[in-house]
């Protein structure tokens, strides 16, 4: 089973959309976190302000955060394996390493002509 685990800054909440300066990378990450979901990957998220005892427990995490400190988070893991650190991924790098293909979304010319119209 694939399973992200992602250990975040220090934040009020991990949408992004707290208080007046949205930022607009979470609000993006939070996306495609519930877009991998849908896709049936594991995705667990870590505050560092609201669950501290979670990045005290991985001892990768741990490790990093103690050579590195608190500013170079997130660290995003693969089934326990470090992926990256230090900014969140795109859609595309989740994809690719969860195996799994970005749906390509095909747009549909919407035409507003009704039947009685002689417009084509």
């Amino acid at each position: 089973m694939t399973q992200f685990s992602i250990f975040d800054p220090a934040l009020c909440c991990s949408t992004g959309v707290c208080g007046t300066d949205v930022d607009q990378t979470l609000v993006t990450f939070a996306a495609d976190c519930q877009w991998l979901k849908q896709q049936g990957i594991t995705v667990e998220r870590f505050n560092l302000s609201q669950q501290p005892m979670a990045f005290v427990e991985n001892a990768l995490v741990k490790r990093f955060l103690d050579t590195s400190g608190a500013e170079s988070l997130p660290v995003i893991l693969l089934n326990g394996e470090m992926l990256l650190a230090g900014r969140y991924p795109t859609r595309q790098e989740l994809a690719r390493w969860a195996k799994i293909t970005l749906e390509a979304r095909a747009t549909e010319a919407t035409s507003f002509c009704s039947g009685k119209s002689a417009c084509s």
